[in-house]
Protein backbone atom coordinates (compact mmCIF):
# COMPACT_ATOMS: atom_id res chain seq x y z
CA UNK A 1 0.00 0.00 0.00
CA UNK A 2 1.24 3.38 -1.11
CA UNK A 3 1.90 5.61 1.97
CA UNK A 4 2.25 9.53 2.00
CA UNK A 5 3.56 10.07 5.37
CA UNK A 6 7.37 11.15 5.67
CA UNK A 7 9.88 11.30 8.36
CA UNK A 8 8.63 7.65 10.22
CA UNK A 9 7.06 4.95 9.76
CA UNK A 10 3.27 4.85 8.95
CA UNK A 11 1.49 3.91 12.11
CA UNK A 12 -0.63 0.70 11.10
CA UNK A 13 -4.21 0.86 9.72
CA UNK A 14 -6.94 1.92 11.72
CA UNK A 15 -10.31 -0.13 10.96
CA UNK A 16 -12.57 1.57 12.52
CA UNK A 17 -13.02 4.93 14.63
CA UNK A 18 -13.37 2.55 17.46
CA UNK A 19 -9.67 1.05 17.13
CA UNK A 20 -8.98 4.85 16.61
CA UNK A 21 -10.19 6.43 19.91
CA UNK A 22 -9.79 2.79 21.72
CA UNK A 23 -6.02 2.41 21.04
CA UNK A 24 -4.96 4.91 23.29
CA UNK A 25 -6.32 2.52 25.89
CA UNK A 26 -4.00 0.28 25.17
CA UNK A 27 -0.47 1.67 25.67
CA UNK A 28 0.91 0.90 28.46
CA UNK A 29 1.61 3.34 31.35
CA UNK A 30 4.94 4.39 30.81
CA UNK A 31 4.19 5.75 26.96
CA UNK A 32 0.94 7.44 28.45
CA UNK A 33 3.28 9.08 31.34
CA UNK A 34 5.71 10.52 28.41
CA UNK A 35 2.66 11.18 26.24
CA UNK A 36 1.22 13.61 28.94
CA UNK A 37 5.00 15.16 29.35
CA UNK A 38 5.56 16.25 25.40
CA UNK A 39 2.44 18.05 25.25
CA UNK A 40 3.60 20.30 27.73
CA UNK A 41 7.07 21.62 25.77
CA UNK A 42 5.04 21.97 22.63
CA UNK A 43 2.76 24.45 24.41
CA UNK A 44 4.98 26.64 26.12
CA UNK A 45 6.85 26.59 22.57
CA UNK A 46 3.63 27.16 20.91
CA UNK A 47 3.03 29.93 23.45
CA UNK A 48 6.12 32.03 22.60
CA UNK A 49 4.53 35.61 21.52
CA UNK A 50 7.12 35.97 18.60
CA UNK A 51 4.87 38.60 16.41
CA UNK A 52 4.69 40.64 20.30
CA UNK A 53 8.72 40.55 20.54
CA UNK A 54 9.28 41.43 17.09
CA UNK A 55 7.00 44.30 18.02
CA UNK A 56 8.59 45.44 20.57
CA UNK A 57 12.24 44.81 19.10
CA UNK A 58 10.97 47.62 16.87
CA UNK A 59 9.79 49.45 20.06
CA UNK A 60 5.97 49.41 19.34
CA UNK A 61 3.57 46.53 21.23
CA UNK A 62 2.08 44.84 18.69
CA UNK A 63 -1.20 44.93 20.16
CA UNK A 64 -1.74 48.44 20.14
CA UNK A 65 -1.81 48.98 16.26
CA UNK A 66 -3.44 47.21 13.33
CA UNK A 67 -6.02 44.77 14.12
CA UNK A 68 -4.44 44.24 17.53
CA UNK A 69 -3.37 40.58 16.68
CA UNK A 70 0.25 39.34 17.61
CA UNK A 71 0.26 37.15 14.24
CA UNK A 72 2.02 37.78 11.58
CA UNK A 73 -0.50 39.52 9.21
CA UNK A 74 -0.69 42.64 11.67
CA UNK A 75 3.21 42.66 12.40
CA UNK A 76 3.44 42.66 7.98
CA UNK A 77 1.00 45.53 7.99
CA UNK A 78 2.20 47.30 10.78
CA UNK A 79 5.96 46.68 10.56
CA UNK A 80 6.26 45.88 6.93
CA UNK A 81 6.87 42.75 4.85
CA UNK A 82 10.75 41.93 6.08
CA UNK A 83 9.12 42.02 9.71
CA UNK A 84 5.91 40.63 9.07
CA UNK A 85 7.60 37.87 6.83
CA UNK A 86 10.15 37.06 10.13
CA UNK A 87 7.33 36.53 11.92
CA UNK A 88 5.61 34.23 9.88
CA UNK A 89 8.71 31.89 10.02
CA UNK A 90 9.77 31.77 13.31
CA UNK A 91 5.35 31.42 14.24
CA UNK A 92 5.52 28.67 11.35
CA UNK A 93 9.17 26.92 12.66
CA UNK A 94 7.90 26.39 16.41
CA UNK A 95 5.10 24.43 15.31
CA UNK A 96 7.20 22.51 13.24
CA UNK A 97 10.08 22.18 16.14
CA UNK A 98 6.82 21.36 18.53
CA UNK A 99 6.13 18.20 16.32
CA UNK A 100 9.85 16.99 16.08
CA UNK A 101 11.00 17.51 19.39
CA UNK A 102 7.26 15.01 20.45
CA UNK A 103 8.38 12.66 18.14
CA UNK A 104 12.26 12.29 19.44
CA UNK A 105 10.56 12.39 23.30
CA UNK A 106 7.87 9.25 21.68
CA UNK A 107 10.84 7.08 20.19
CA UNK A 108 13.72 7.74 22.95
CA UNK A 109 11.63 7.66 25.75
CA UNK A 110 9.39 5.48 25.22
CA UNK A 111 10.26 1.28 25.96
CA UNK A 112 10.89 -0.63 22.76
CA UNK A 113 9.49 -1.58 20.52
CA UNK A 114 7.13 1.92 20.31
CA UNK A 115 3.92 1.31 19.63
CA UNK A 116 3.02 1.03 16.07
CA UNK A 117 0.62 4.06 16.98
CA UNK A 118 2.27 5.88 19.87
CA UNK A 119 4.36 8.54 17.17
CA UNK A 120 1.12 9.37 15.40
CA UNK A 121 -0.51 10.67 18.44
CA UNK A 122 2.31 12.09 20.29
CA UNK A 123 2.25 13.88 16.56
CA UNK A 124 -1.15 15.06 16.50
CA UNK A 125 -1.32 15.83 20.40
CA UNK A 126 1.67 17.82 20.33
CA UNK A 127 0.93 19.72 16.87
CA UNK A 128 -2.82 20.57 18.83
CA UNK A 129 -0.78 21.61 21.80
CA UNK A 130 1.48 24.13 19.83
CA UNK A 131 -1.57 25.56 18.11
CA UNK A 132 -3.14 26.16 21.39
CA UNK A 133 0.21 27.23 22.76
CA UNK A 134 0.17 30.27 19.96
CA UNK A 135 -3.80 30.93 20.08
CA UNK A 136 -4.50 31.04 24.16
CA UNK A 137 -0.80 31.78 25.50
CA UNK A 138 -0.19 31.48 29.41
CA UNK A 139 2.01 34.92 29.33
CA UNK A 140 -0.77 36.77 27.36
CA UNK A 141 -3.57 36.09 29.44
CA UNK A 142 -4.82 33.65 27.16
CA UNK A 143 -5.10 36.09 23.82
CA UNK A 144 -2.97 35.17 21.13
CA UNK A 145 -2.89 34.87 17.30
CA UNK A 146 -4.94 32.48 15.06
CA UNK A 147 -3.03 29.98 14.31
CA UNK A 148 -2.50 29.79 11.11
CA UNK A 149 1.00 30.13 10.64
CA UNK A 150 2.22 27.78 13.10
CA UNK A 151 -0.44 25.81 11.66
CA UNK A 152 1.27 25.32 8.72
CA UNK A 153 4.52 24.51 10.47
CA UNK A 154 2.60 21.49 12.13
CA UNK A 155 0.97 20.25 8.87
CA UNK A 156 4.61 20.96 7.30
CA UNK A 157 6.19 18.13 9.55
CA UNK A 158 3.38 15.43 9.71
CA UNK A 159 1.27 15.52 6.68
CA UNK A 160 1.30 13.90 3.08
CA UNK A 161 3.16 16.09 0.70
CA UNK A 162 0.61 16.17 -1.11
CA UNK A 163 -2.57 17.17 1.22
CA UNK A 164 0.43 20.05 2.00
CA UNK A 165 0.88 20.92 -1.77
CA UNK A 166 -2.89 21.14 -2.42
CA UNK A 167 -3.58 23.39 0.92
CA UNK A 168 -0.61 25.66 0.02
CA UNK A 169 -2.26 26.04 -3.23
CA UNK A 170 -5.30 26.76 -1.73
CA UNK A 171 -4.45 29.65 0.02
CA UNK A 172 -2.56 31.05 -2.58
CA UNK A 173 -5.80 30.96 -5.24
CA UNK A 174 -8.22 32.20 -2.68
CA UNK A 175 -5.90 34.90 -1.62
CA UNK A 176 -4.75 36.15 -5.35
CA UNK A 177 -8.70 36.03 -6.13
CA UNK A 178 -9.58 37.90 -3.11
CA UNK A 179 -6.78 39.22 -1.40
CA UNK A 180 -8.52 38.20 1.80
CA UNK A 181 -5.92 36.41 3.83
CA UNK A 182 -8.67 35.61 6.52
CA UNK A 183 -10.57 33.87 4.05
CA UNK A 184 -7.78 32.22 2.12
CA UNK A 185 -6.87 31.34 5.26
CA UNK A 186 -10.29 29.64 6.48
CA UNK A 187 -10.59 28.13 2.81
CA UNK A 188 -7.42 26.65 3.37
CA UNK A 189 -8.30 25.19 6.80
CA UNK A 190 -11.19 23.58 5.77
CA UNK A 191 -9.29 22.36 2.51
CA UNK A 192 -6.74 20.11 4.35
CA UNK A 193 -9.41 17.61 6.39
CA UNK A 194 -11.20 17.20 2.70
CA UNK A 195 -8.13 16.24 1.12
CA UNK A 196 -6.84 13.64 3.39
CA UNK A 197 -10.49 12.15 3.83
CA UNK A 198 -10.22 11.26 -0.08
CA UNK A 199 -6.33 10.23 0.29
CA UNK A 200 -7.79 7.98 3.69
CA UNK A 201 -10.82 6.41 1.50
CA UNK A 202 -8.54 6.06 -1.89
CA UNK A 203 -6.49 4.33 1.11
CA UNK A 204 -3.42 6.25 -0.03
CA UNK A 205 -2.67 7.46 3.91
CA UNK A 206 -2.55 5.26 6.49
CA UNK A 207 -3.35 7.06 9.26
CA UNK A 208 -6.25 7.97 10.53
CA UNK A 209 -5.11 9.95 13.27
CA UNK A 210 -3.31 12.63 11.17
CA UNK A 211 -6.68 12.64 9.98
CA UNK A 212 -8.37 13.67 13.04
CA UNK A 213 -5.42 15.75 13.74
CA UNK A 214 -6.84 17.58 10.40
CA UNK A 215 -10.12 18.50 11.55
CA UNK A 216 -9.17 19.27 15.04
CA UNK A 217 -6.72 21.95 13.12
CA UNK A 218 -9.26 22.90 11.05
CA UNK A 219 -11.67 23.58 13.69
CA UNK A 220 -8.96 25.66 15.78
CA UNK A 221 -8.53 27.80 13.19
CA UNK A 222 -12.28 28.33 11.56
CA UNK A 223 -13.18 29.44 15.49
CA UNK A 224 -10.16 32.03 15.82
CA UNK A 225 -10.95 33.36 13.07
CA UNK A 226 -15.11 34.02 14.25
CA UNK A 227 -14.66 37.51 13.87
CA UNK A 228 -13.33 38.12 10.65
CA UNK A 229 -15.87 35.82 9.50
CA UNK A 230 -18.41 38.06 10.88
CA UNK A 231 -16.81 40.88 8.61
CA UNK A 232 -17.00 39.21 5.68
CA UNK A 233 -20.62 38.20 5.99
CA UNK A 234 -21.34 42.19 6.43
CA UNK A 235 -18.65 43.29 3.70
CA UNK A 236 -16.34 45.19 6.05
CA UNK A 237 -13.25 42.88 6.26
CA UNK A 238 -10.20 44.45 5.26
CA UNK A 239 -8.44 43.76 2.16
CA UNK A 240 -4.60 42.76 2.08
CA UNK A 241 -2.65 46.01 1.20
CA UNK A 242 -5.93 48.57 2.30
CA UNK A 243 -6.06 50.91 4.85
CA UNK A 244 -7.70 49.82 8.09
CA UNK A 245 -11.29 50.21 8.25
CA UNK A 246 -12.60 52.30 11.15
Amino acid sequence: MVCFRSGIDAPAHYGSPIDLFASPLRMTTTPLFTFALLLLPAYFLGSIPFGLLVGRLRGIDIREHGSRNIGATNVWRTLGPRWGLFTFLLDAGKGFAAVTLARAIAFHQVPQPVPDDFIAYAEAFAGLACILGHSFPIWLRFRGGKGVATSLGVILSIMPPFSTAVVFAVWLLVFAVSRYVSLASLVAAVSLPVTLAILYYLRWMDSAVTLAFACAAAFLVIRRHRENIRRLIDGTENRFGSKKKD
